[in-house]
């Protein structure tokens, strides 16, 4: 995988640039604008090198009809204007994609200096499935820039065949990974290859079959499972428990079965809650219980993982070297079921600091944790800007916008 410095000398060139800017909005205003700032150290360098910047991405999920249609409240404009901020310059962005406004934007760029295009997603041929939509898409972003170089630093989106992430790649001179894609495949192949041992795997959310891929990937290369969140309800009715009014996956008993056979074959670990905070509604304020798993009443489900569960799962994470957690342990985004996932980002951190574990936070829900509950970003080795990439990552899969860059 080529990076930046393989580009040579940028001076005067025009490099396109392929983020992730699909940051949380609320009323127009950016409320996490993690996204961003990862994006920088990238852009900063190869605006230090003389290069002409134009950065393209998506935001949100607008519904082009044909050709570009614009939707104002899926504007990249508040995110240029934060990336603005951060790079403490002028960031133009062109009303267009492909359009006049775009090609005067970029004929109007300096080098060391940065401009955007708007939402590349205000155009259907972004995520079609018709190969020659995308190509021509492509086709005409290198040409509207003058494209010489193109950088995928969009991790977000490396896992999508899509036209600024997979098509440009091949209609330029030259592609590389930017520095936060380099640095998420780098730190997510710590835990998946030749990690150092022990190495644990933390793994919750909702559905077993959103991580059937990597548990069936990592049940050979790591040394326990930990499993919390909801998808623990379906390993412990594989295991005959009654788990009351729980969400249970019951099209996936058969499969959680074959990974408990496979784990104890190979001798991995799989650690399930002794414990849960339940609730009879998901929605009540008050009525919240805890329970042995043996003993969960037929009205009650499973919120979070017990006191006794997360005294559990700190211990089984003690002496680690390496830990990657993929999920929360419970609802964490309210605060009385949040408690389990707390226990594990706290255990994960004392480990980082303490034993020097490469800790590993896989994005999506697990990065909204992090934000959410206040921690801060260096207490963890890495977290990973981008869920559904990082999963497949986990899963062993190579990814249509890291396979492209050769």
């Amino acid at each position: 995988m080529k990076t930046i410095d393989d580009l040579g000398d940028l001076t005067g060139k025009t490099v396109l640039v392929r983020s992730d800017f699909n940051v949380p909005m609320k009323d127009g205003v950016i409320t996490d604008d993690t996204r961003i700032r990862a994006a920088v150290p990238t852009i900063k360098k190869l605006t230090d090198k003389g290069a002409k910047v134009v950065v393209t991405s998506h935001l949100g999920r607008p519904a082009p009809v044909d050709g570009f249609t614009y939707e104002g409240k899926y504007s990249i404009k508040p995110a240029a204007a934060r990336l603005g901020v951060l790079l403490d310059d002028d960031v133009p962005v062109a009303a267009d994609l492909t359009g006049p406004s775009a090609r005067e934007t970029v004929a109007n760029l300096k080098p060391g200096h940065v401009a955007m295009l708007e939402n590349v997603r205000f155009d259907p041929r972004e995520t079609s499935k018709v190969d020659a939509d995308r190509e021509a898409l492509a086709n005409e972003l290198v040409d509207v820039t003058g494209a010489d170089a193109f950088v995928s630093d969009g991790f977000g989106v490396v896992h999508r065949k899509q036209a600024s992430v997979y098509d440009v790649a091949k209609a330029v001179p030259q592609a590389a990974a930017g520095d936060l894609v380099f640095k998420e495949v780098n730190s997510l192949s710590k835990a998946t290859e030749n990690p150092e041992r022990p190495y644990v795997v933390v793994l919750g959310g909702a559905k077993v079959s959103d991580k059937l891929g990597v548990i069936d990937n990592l049940i050979d290369k790591s040394d326990k499972i930990i499993v919390g969140g909801a998808m623990a309800n379906t390993f412990l009715k594989a295991q005959g428990y009654d788990v009351g009014a729980s969400r249970v996956e019951e099209d996936q008993l058969d499969n959680v079965r074959g990974y408990l056979d496979k784990a104890k074959a190979r001798g991995t670990k799989i650690v399930l809650p002794v414990d849960v905070v339940t609730n009879a509604s998901f929605d009540a304020e008050d009525g919240v219980n805890t329970y042995p798993v043996d003993a969960i009443p037929a009205d009650q489900m499973a919120l979070d993982i017990g006191p006794k569960t997360g005294e559990l799962y700190a211990n089984e994470l003690k002496g680690a070297k390496t830990i990657a957690w993929n999920g929360p342990m419970g609802v964490f985004e309210r605060p009385i079921y949040a408690i389990g996932t707390r226990t594990v980002m706290d255990a994960m951190k004392a480990e980082k600091e303490y034993g020097n574990a490469f800790t590993v936070v896989g994005g999506g829900d697990s990065a909204a944790a992090v934000n959410t509950l206040g921690y801060n970003e260096n207490d963890f080795s890495h977290i990973s800007t981008g869920g559904g990439a990082s999963l497949e990552l986990l899963e062993g899969k190579t990814l249509p916008g890291i396979g492209v860059l050769g």
